[in-house]
């Protein structure tokens, strides 16, 4: 379900096994953006080059006159996107009916200013992306199941069951119907059969 160069972090939350296992993920600053529809349209689109070019706009602040406070380097994180239904009843199938909200993890030093002035830098520049949708929040997931799944996005299913199994093993369940993609391949550039994703939920005890 997506689009753009990976970014590899050295995170251990960004290197996921090919099988089930249970991660904690703790509080993570994340630059994030909602929308619904097909994700093959334009305004998908939009909201991926509206999230990249604000954490571009961050990575290469130690360029500007003003660096940020506690700057290090760092490669901008990969894309993320956590999945909905707009109604449950009808399923994944039809595009029109996902909801989602993308987003890329932001380094430590970004705080809310930072935030406003680069989301404003942004917006001069690139005026016809949605930059006044974007939303700097700190959240937490806590308790997870994931697995790197590797292959093409329409067989994620098989995927989610072999994690759902583990789960049920395991003596844990999904606590809501919401799953997260993690994006590290390109499939611009990737065979199909070759494309890495990992797909992570959270689950309760």
């Amino acid at each position: 379900m997506v689009t753009k160069p990976n970014r590899d972090s050295t995170d251990p939350l960004y290197r996921a096994r090919e099988r089930p296992e249970l991660v904690d993920v703790p509080t993570l600053p994340f630059v994030q953006l909602d929308g619904q529809g097909d994700p093959g349209g334009e305004p998908f689109s939009l909201v991926i080059q509206a999230l990249y070019a604000f954490s571009y706009a961050v990575k290469m602040s130690y360029r500007s006159k003003e660096v940020p406070t506690g700057y290090e380097a760092y490669r901008v994180f990969p894309l993320e996107g956590v999945w909905d239904l707009v109604d449950p009843g009808k399923g994944l199938q039809v595009k029109d009916n996902l909801r989602y909200t993308l987003m890329i993890r932001q380094p430590a030093f970004l705080t809310s200013a930072l935030f406003d002035r680069f989301r404003e830098e942004v917006r001069l520049r690139k005026p016809l992306l949605p930059t006044d949708r974007l939303r700097f929040v700190c959240e937490a997931e806590g308790l997870c199941c994931q697995m790197l799944h590797v292959g093409p996005y329409a067989d994620e299913p098989r995927t989610m069951d072999a994690m759902e199994s583990f789960c049920r093993q395991e003596g844990v369940r999904r606590a809501d119907r919401r799953h997260r993609e993690i994006y590290l391949s390109d499939p611009g550039r990737t065979a199909p059969d070759r494309i890495r994703t990992i797909l992570r939920f959270r689950v309760i005890r």
